[in-house]
């Protein structure tokens, strides 16, 4: 709990007098102005979160959670519990889409095991931080209790701290717990995001009938549980998960460092959008680094009125859109750094 409160209150402002002088070099630059569209934002951005009006990259990770999810109970899923630990077993082996995509921009992946089902996997690359095994059914009592969001969300703090620690200048969130998208949906409808159905879509394929058994599941969990809005952590612990919770913690964590993190889909947008009502403040430390295919994501980067810098059609997860996202970072990053003004490049500026 100290943690989780320290984190909290630890997050400031960003640095907006450096994000101005970025702007005016970058307006100086060899370009009409605003030429390079989003990558200047992301420049700016990036000034602001490092208080440096020309920034730096080092180190990149991915901090990808795992999870598994009482709720599947209810038919929510097209994919059984036991997909979570051989999935997080594939990460490992590096046979998984996040570890091609991480190796091709350079950046290391994290894999922790915060509440997987089933017997303990050992690999010495995994962080064995397990809060309970899997969240409570959902539709039937809490995910939670509030103790363990707030154990989940501490891991997420501490191993987003060690990595900073050890040189890590940018973040990325993934995860992988089968089930996630219905509670992502219901922390989405909790906070105002719309109407269920509108909100909620078939996550690793649910047919019809699935997807009519979702909107049941989540409209019952919201019912028993009356999670409220005006809680954040109220509402995690009640219709969240494990690796959503230890995905706030990473959130709140980078900010709190004055890291910039890399939103992935969905479930990690739930994460961002519950650590934006825990602090608004965390909002100007993230980036989204895609639109996914789940229909509520769109509603969920609008109530913290972030930008998608990719359109895909991805609908993954475990990182995979946010380590696609560091090579525009770094694009950006390498625009201040290496073009030429109009002064030194000998280019006659507009009138």
């Amino acid at each position: 709990m100290e943690l989780y409160r320290k984190t909290l209150a630890g997050i400031g402002e960003v640095d907006y007098k450096a994000g101005e002088a970025a702007q005016l070099r970058i307006d100086n630059l060899t370009k009409p102005l605003g030429a390079l569209g989003v990558l200047e934002k992301i420049g700016v951005q990036l000034a602001c979160i490092q208080g440096n009006p020309m920034p730096t990259l080092g180190k990149k990770v991915v901090m990808t959670m795992a999870g598994d999810h009482g709720v599947v109970d209810e038919g929510v899923s097209a994919y059984p519990q036991e997909v979570t630990p051989q999935m997080v077993m594939n990460f490992l082996n590096q046979g998984a889409a996040i570890n091609v995509l991480s190796n091709h921009a350079g950046a290391k992946v994290v894999v922790t095991d915060v509440g997987i089902v089933g017997e303990p996997i050992i690999h010495p690359e995994l962080n064995m931080c397990k809060v309970r095994p899997g969240t409570r059914n959902m539709a039937k009592e809490a995910a939670m209790t509030e103790d363990e969001a707030i154990e989940a969300m501490e891991i997420g703090i501490r191993l987003v701290n060690k990595e900073i620690d050890e040189g890590a200048t940018l973040v990325a969130t993934g995860e992988m717990g089968i089930g996630n998208t219905t509670p992502s949906s219901a922390i989405l409808a909790c906070f105002g995001g719309g109407d269920i159905a509108a909100i909620t879509g078939r996550g690793t394929g649910l047919d019809d009938r699935g997807l009519g058994i979702k909107h049941q599941v989540i409209k019952q969990a919201l019912h028993i549980n009356q999670p409220d809005a005006g809680n954040p952590l109220d509402v995690l612990s009640k219709v969240g998960g494990l690796e959503i919770a230890a995905l706030t913690g990473v959130i709140l964590g980078a900010a709190a460092r004055r890291t910039p993190v890399v939103l992935d889909g969905f479930i990690s947008t739930a994460a961002g959008l519950t650590a934006y009502k825990m602090n608004p403040l965390v909002r100007q430390y993230m980036l989204a680094s895609h639109l996914s295919q789940e229909p509520g994501h769109r509603a969920m980067l609008d109530m913290m009125d972030l930008q998608p810098m990719l359109t895909l059609d991805l609908r993954l997860g475990e990182g995979t859109g946010a380590v696609l996202a560091f090579n525009l970072i770094e694009a950006a990053v390498k625009i201040m750094h290496e073009m030429a003004t109009f002064a030194e490049a000998g280019v006659s500026n507009r009138e």
